[in-house]
């Protein structure tokens, strides 16, 4: 399984129509996906009660502790992708998500509150040695502001722009905040719109970051659970195993 988490310390970046979105795309993909909720703020679990369809699993994970022993059990059921939306602000449990995450995602909007936000957020992800990526959202459909805060973004993580941020940028368009009180991810709100090709953009952009096919994650879980199964059948005497075997 792999996690992916959003987080920053600035609110209103757009955390949440992005964990929705990604999950969609995922899912659109192919992907078993599960959206974990640590924002006690709710707006996945909001979003779930506004939709019809529940083929979307969100699940409120509000106290650090619960987070490791949770995201076990979710890989040991098979579970392919896990996407973390939480709170503004640095808690104890956005810093557990993303001590656990095989990528943080960190959304800005193109302003110097935002990007000057994300430094604790790089921070803790360096201290656990996890990767993480910028993703420029709710901007402009052109101008200079995109490139200069792209530009200082790569200067905040001292690394190549091509390394640190996520492509494509995500426009600030209305379908966005319109599904999400629609109970919909933006791919189901407008399916052929603007918007829903960015976020599936994005999320081939992460699928080729974290090297995810959702066919070979299935071979890689059934051979798991042979190995397993291998082990297990190893510590058996020999009269259990003819017994099993008949």
């Amino acid at each position: 399984m792999h996690t992916i988490v959003l987080a920053t310390q600035k609110g209103g970046s757009g955390k949440s129509t992005l964990a929705i979105g990604l999950a969609l795309a995922a899912k659109q993909a192919g992907f078993t996906v599960r959206l974990i909720e640590t924002d006690p703020q709710g707006t996945l679990s909001n979003w779930s009660r506004r939709r019809n369809n529940h083929d979307v699993v969100v699940e409120p994970i509000y106290h650090a502790a619960d987070f490791a022993p949770r995201l076990k059990m979710l890989a040991d059921s098979g579970l392919q992708l896990a996407i973390v939306d939480t709170a503004a602000g640095l808690s104890a449990a956005t810093t557990a998500a993303i001590r656990y995450s095989d990528l943080c995602l960190i959304p800005a909007r193109p302003s110097v509150a935002d990007i000057e936000a994300t430094a604790s957020t790089v921070s803790v992800a360096r201290a656990w040695k996890r990767p993480y990526s910028f993703v420029l959202n709710q901007t402009p459909i052109r101008g200079q502001r995109i490139d200069n805060a792209a530009n200082a973004l790569a200067e905040e993580a001292a690394l190549d722009l091509a390394d640190v941020l996520a492509r494509p940028l995500i426009v600030m368009r209305n379908d966005h905040q319109d599904s999400l009180a629609s109970g919909l991810a933006v791919s189901e709100f407008a399916p052929s719109g603007k918007s829903t090709e960015e976020v599936r953009g994005l999320w081939r952009w992460i699928e080729t970051r974290l090297e995810l096919s959702a066919g070979n994650l299935l071979i890689d879980q059934v051979l798991s659970a042979v190995h397993e199964v291998l082990h297990a059948a190893s510590g058996l005497s020999a009269g259990e195993t003819t017994v099993l075997a008949s």
